[in-house]
């Protein structure tokens, strides 16, 4: 058979790499608008940021990682700027694009096989001969014999290998028993006989169905992977935005405390100099007094030694005696000055540090989580109100009525004035604000959902399953087990906030004047889930949310 020479080969390489037609060049083109601009390679896992450009999830991680010490994030291709770090969003039709375009890039690869006969150009076979070696164009297939031992398949430079190395006959079958390509002779032979010998495209078709079978599996096994990896994903993006949310909480919370800090010095130092002014005034008018004093001595002890100078007998006898020089009174004022003398001291270092005990105080209020991510959300219980209490429409306002709601009967009802909130806490820490209006008396607090709802000892307060701020007659205090604890100041602002901390079993009262007042905390381990309560004799309480942001007085 007919061999080309070697160099005609080469040519006609040559000829097909620079005779391409322009559709490859622009297929060129389109590849490299698919190259990240970071790594300038093509996408590899591509992700989208909001501003719509796309990059290797690698690239923009390592460019966002960078950015994390300045707090700026900004888009590498237009330099869009954003407050957070940005989420990172699968671009899933890109990803699928470049997975059809690695296969086609594979494909473009492999080696062309082209016609034995195009001598003059290369032009690519469409189909190869077994029986006579030799690779096809469609020119040349046309014209090819037809006959069945003419075995013709797709384009392959080992054809060779389509032949029985023993009988170098066309592998037309496939035994099932020896897993084996045989040909026609091989099938007669005696080390072959009586086994499963099948056509090779029935073959082919059945291991094609088995994958098939395993790529449909396989599939669906693919499903739950992605499904985890959008959810991984998501708890990520979540997990960024609570971090971004605590560091925030976090610098407000430290603004504050230097705040504080600042303030406190201010009054110490302010405290320290007002006593200063004070020991400095009355130690100048101790001085002058003293220096008065002084001269009017030194006025009387030149006098006496002119006298004792004096050469005149009766003017020496006229003058008064010695002791009259001295005045009683003066000797009065010696005993004035000394007392004084005596009552000043140092500066008052007991009040100094008493300023400086708020320190303790703001240590205090971090730990008993006053700063807290927000103001818990409560909703009053209507199935708990009393009838002669008028629940708001929004479930935040309880309201004394005299006008019977006539609510029907249930076992968790108050006979009078109460009602609980329908949110329980069972964990963590929480707080919320009340506020009066037009009431003369009332109580809040918290309470266990079994407390008694008939009778006096089941206003919040009155048993051991309930704590209360009370307000009664203009007076405050707060009850817990019916024994009261008087408040010593007076509560001027209609607004208290009540903060639990529910482990370190701590239920406190805030005042919300300017500057915020706490009143009292009560110590208690907490046993069972807690119910905020409210009790009106008079006007109305309203729940109301609180804010990030406060302070404890000093």
């Amino acid at each position: 058979m007919y061999k080309p020479a070697l160099w005609i080969l080469n040519l006609r390489e040559l000829q097909f790499r620079f005779c391409r037609p322009l559709s490859a060049m622009a297929s060129a083109d389109l590849r490299a608008e698919l190259d990240c601009s970071i790594c300038l390679h093509t996408y590899t896992d591509p992700v989208m940021l909001r501003c719509g450009h796309n990059f290797c999830r690698v690239c923009i991680d390592r460019v966002l990682d960078t950015q994390d010490e300045s707090g700026v994030y900004t888009c590498p291709e237009c330099r869009e700027e954003f407050q957070a770090r940005p989420t990172l969003m699968r671009n899933l039709a890109l990803r699928n694009i470049m997975e059809n375009l690695l296969v086609t890039q594979h494909k473009e690869t492999e080696t062309v096989i082209f016609c034995t006969y195009c001598v003059d150009s290369p032009v690519p076979a469409v189909k190869s001969c077994l029986h006579c070696e030799a690779s096809l164009c469609e020119k040349h297939l046309s014209v090819h014999s037809k006959s069945s031992q003419h075995v013709l398949s797709d384009p392959n430079t080992s054809l060779e290998n389509r032949k029985c190395s023993v009988h170098k006959e066309v592998l037309k079958y496939y035994c099932t028993e020896d897993a084996a390509f045989i040909c026609v002779s091989c099938s007669l032979a005696e080390e072959h006989q009586g086994h499963r010998v099948e056509m090779l495209d029935e073959a082919s078709e059945k291991k094609k169905k088995k994958l098939r079978y395993v790529l449909r599996k396989l599939t669906a096994k693919r499903v739950e992977p992605e499904e985890r990896v959008q959810n991984l994903e998501e708890r990520w993006r979540k997990a960024q935005e609570k971090a971004s949310g605590e560091a925030e909480r976090v610098t407000v919370l430290f603004t504050d405390i230097r705040r504080r800090l600042d303030d406190l010095e201010k009054r110490v130092l302010n405290e320290i100099s007002k006593q200063e002014k004070e020991e400095s005034i009355l130690l100048s008018a101790l001085m002058k007094k003293l220096e008065k004093k002084k001269d009017e001595l030194s006025r009387k002890m030149r006098h006496i030694e002119e006298l004792c100078n004096m050469t005149d007998p009766l003017t020496v006898l006229q003058e008064p005696d010695t002791g009259d020089l001295c005045d009683p009174e003066e000797e009065g004022g010696d005993e004035d000055i000394n007392r004084c003398l005596h009552d000043v001291d140092d500066l008052d270092v007991a009040v100094i540090s008493d300023k400086l005990h708020t320190l303790c105080d703001i240590i205090t209020d971090i730990r008993r989580g006053i700063y807290m991510e927000g103001p818990a959300h409560i909703l009053l219980d209507v199935n708990t109100a009393a009838n002669n209490i008028l629940i708001s429409d929004d479930l935040k306002t309880a309201t004394c009525t005299h006008k019977n709601q006539n609510r029907p009967e249930r076992a968790e009802r108050f006979q009078d004035y109460q009602v609980m909130s329908s949110r329980r806490f069972t964990s963590g820490r929480h707080y919320w604000d009340v506020e009066s209006s037009g009431s003369v008396d009332w109580r809040v607090g918290m309470c266990y959902p079994s407390i008694d709802r008939r009778g006096r000892q089941s206003y919040i307060g009155s048993n051991n399953k309930s704590w209360s701020l009370r307000r009664c007659d203009n007076q405050y205090s707060v009850r817990h087990n019916g024994k009261d604890i008087q408040l010593p100041d007076k509560i001027s602002s209609n607004r208290v906030r009540i903060c639990l901390d529910y482990e370190v079993g701590q239920l406190s009262f805030y005042e919300l004047c300017d500057p915020i007042r706490h009143l009292h905390t009560f110590t208690a381990a907490f046993t069972k889930p807690l119910h905020a309560a409210l009790c009106v004799w008079g006007g109305s309480i309203k729940i109301s949310g609180g804010s990030r942001n406060w302070e404890k007085p000093s």
